[in-house]
C-alpha cells in the first residue's frame, strides 16, 4: 500500500514514517501545498495512496484547507466517494471543535492526537480497513 506523510515537524514525519513504513510505501510532504501536489501526482501517475497523514497545523497551506481541496479534486475526477484516499488528521490539538470540523466539514476518514503510539496506529488503520 502507499501513503503520504504530510507533516511539517521533522520528528514527527520521522515517527509516522517508523511506525508505517513496515506496512506502506511512504511518500512524505512538509506543508499542505506539497500534500495536495503530491496526490495529484499520485493520481496521475496512475498510483494513488491508499491513506494521507495529514497535520493540520502547517504552513503555506494547513492540513485543513489541503483536505478540502483534495476531495474537491476527487469530486472533479468523478472518484467514487467508496474510493476516495482515507485520510487521517494528526494533530496536537486535543479540542472538540477540531475534530467536528475535520469530520463535518472536511470529510477526514480518522483523527488521531499526538503523542503517536503504535497502537493509536494500528487501531485506527484497522477501523478504516488499512490494517488486518
Amino acid at each position: 500500500m502507499k501513503c503520504l506523510i504530510a507533516e511539517d515537524h521533522l520528528l514527527s514525519r520521522r515517527i509516522l514514517k517508523e511506525l508505517l513504513s513496515p506496512q506502506f510505501d511512504c511518500d512524505i510532504a512538509v506543508n499542505g501545498q506539497e500534500a495536495i501536489d503530491s496526490f495529484m501526482l499520485a493520481h496521475e501517475s496512475k498510483r494513488p495512496y491508499d491513506a494521507i497523514f495529514l497535520d493540520i497545523m502547517m504552513p503555506e497551506v494547513d492540513g485543513m484547507e489541503a483536505l478540502q481541496c483534495i476531495r474537491a479534486l476527487e469530486r472533479k475526477m468523478n472518484i467514487p466517494h467508496a474510493l476516495w484516499v482515507k485520510v487521517i488528521m494528526v494533530t496536537a490539538l486535543d479540542d472538540p471543535h477540531t475534530v467536528i470540523r475535520s469530520f463535518n466539514e472536511c470529510e477526514a476518514d480518522s483523527f488521531i492526537v499526538k503523542p503517536l503510539s503504535r497502537h493509536k496506529l494500528a487501531h485506527e488503520l484497522r477501523k478504516l480497513n488499512l490494517l488486518k
